[in-house]
């Protein structure tokens, strides 16, 4: 991915819902089944680690609050 893609994706992320992030994420779990070049594959894992690191502030952020 490039560096416009990358914001883009993570801008995206910052305002998606919860259901919305999950069904992207299944996406890209399939998707790296399917993609055969190591450039797709990187990108696919790329995705993936900045869904899970959104994932993980949001339920950072809410043991906070609930605290």
């Amino acid at each position: 991915m490039d560096k416009t893609t990358i914001r883009a994706f993570i801008k995206w992320l910052e305002q998606a819902s919860e259901d919305e992030i999950l069904l992207k994420k299944n996406r890209f779990l399939k998707a790296e089944l399917e993609v055969s070049t190591d450039e797709s594959k990187a990108d696919i894992k790329l995705g993936l680690r900045l869904i899970d690191q959104e994932l993980v502030a949001r339920l950072e952020l809410n043991e906070i609050y609930k605290a």
